[in-house]
């Protein structure tokens, strides 16, 4: 026998062993989340169908991400470019294409015009740093966020669902007020900001208002604007400004953001996407935003209202089919993904992760809920209901005061006693 040989192969072995011992090592570090991402991405590499899908996603990228003429970073990692206003990803649209920005319209009447100042409630203006006039400042979109995504044909889409409010959702469940049997062109109301705790990188929770027109099938129109935590979206668990619009019940039209071609933003200061602060504590300081959504009489488009005064742009009248005259349904409140990935109710949180019934410092809130009329005025609601779609997970209640007019508290934790 050669035992020469033996010994040659030796240092070989050693070497396996010490490589297997590293890759233990490896993964034993790893988180669970980490170790199934690496198992799927290796489960799944084959290196022609990762490039084509690469090179997809650069082009994608380099639809949504315009020139910028400044950049600025933001402390929680997002970079806000700073983009022409007539480059911005709304005039990629063929029935943009080629148009300006429409001057601001008139208030609504019975708009309260007192505190018109500006506050500086987004994380990435904390710097004192802003886009210059003439620009808007847009998200960065990079190439984890897509990677993210399911698709990138469904990258900053909702998927497509029942609208109708009931428990037959298809894993999206809600506790809303709203109004119907009207018509309606706009809505105005005060929304407290959460972060709530969201468990599922699929998940998220989110508090809005909706003005919806068409039936609930495929020719829904709605325009929706709020606050939301979505870990898919954004890659982290901060509650964000956000917008979105659909006209066709969330099939092939319409985003989030402007994550493609439709809102047209005219403000330089307001980031769409961006991290909202401060947010409310439990039995502490509350904090809340305004929203206002009304169709300019004039030509028609839907304009949106941040905070205190502060015009942030407008969904054209033409990217809607029945929304191009009124809405016939707005509702107030929230909305959450329920996966069952543990095989048991999310315990993903609603609003501030607690019921409507511990009430202001506790519990999440609308008030002062208006609608706008055919007049182009702002008046109390008529007639409120609220449904929630499991009550026991997450519930709803209404009320009118002499301060806060309309209002509704809302929200929950998901999972627990009652909602296993």
């Amino acid at each position: 026998m050669d035992f020469s040989y033996n010994f040659q192969i030796l240092p070989i072995i050693s070497s396996f062993v010490f490589f297997l011992l590293l890759c233990s090592s490896v993964f034993s570090a790893m988180s669970a989340a980490q170790f199934e991402d690496f198992r799927r991405m290796n489960q799944t590499f084959r290196p022609g169908e990762e490039s084509k899908k690469m090179r997809l996603i650069r082009t994608h990228l380099m639809k949504i991400n315009k020139p910028s003429v400044k950049s600025i970073e933001s402390p929680d990692g997002d970079v806000m470019d700073c983009v022409l206003v007539h480059h911005q990803p709304a005039f990629d649209h063929p029935v943009l294409k080629g148009t300006k920005p429409f001057d601001p319209p008139e208030r609504p009447d019975g708009y309260n015009h007192a505190g018109t100042e500006s506050e500086n409630y987004q994380l990435w203006s904390l710097s004192g740093e802003s886009c210059p006039e003439g620009t808007i400042p847009i998200r960065r979109t990079t190439e984890r966020d897509i990677l993210r995504a399911n698709s990138i044909q469904r990258f900053g889409r909702k998927i497509p669902k029942p609208v109708r409010r009931d428990s037959s959702n298809g894993g999206h469940e809600h506790a809303v007020g709203y109004v119907s049997g009207e018509e309606y062109y706009g809505a105005k109301a005060s929304i407290n900001v959460w972060d709530p705790k969201v468990t599922d990188r699929f998940e998220f929770s989110l508090s809005q208002m909706w003005v919806i027109s068409g039936s609930f099938g495929d020719d829904l129109n709605t325009i929706e604007a709020g606050w939301q935590v979505s870990p898919e979206l954004y890659g982290d668990n901060y509650p964000r400004f956000f917008t979105y619009w659909t006209t066709d019940a969330y099939q092939a039209t319409g985003c989030y953001n402007l994550l493609c071609s439709g809102f047209v933003q005219t403000n330089n200061k307001i980031a769409i996407g961006a991290a909202i602060s401060p947010t409310s504590s439990y039995n502490g300081g509350q904090f809340d935003i305004s929203l206002l959504i009304w169709k300019d009489p004039k030509h028609g488009n839907w304009w949106l209202e941040f905070g205190s005064g502060v015009l942030v742009g407008y969904w054209p009248a033409d990217l809607f089919t029945h929304l191009r005259d009124h809405a016939s349904m707005v509702q107030f409140g929230g909305e959450v993904v329920n996966s069952q990935a543990s095989g048991s109710h999310t315990s993903t949180e609603m609003g501030s992760g607690h019921f409507s019934g511990e009430g202001f410092g506790k519990a999440s809130y609308f008030r002062n809920m208006q609608v706008v009329d055919w007049d182009n005025s702002l008046i109390p609601l008529s007639n409120l209901k609220v449904l929630a779609d499991n009550p026991n997970c997450y519930d709803i209640r209404g009320g009118i005061n002499n301060v806060w007019g309309n209002y509704i508290y809302y929200g929950g934790p998901g999972k627990n006693p009652r909602c296993p």
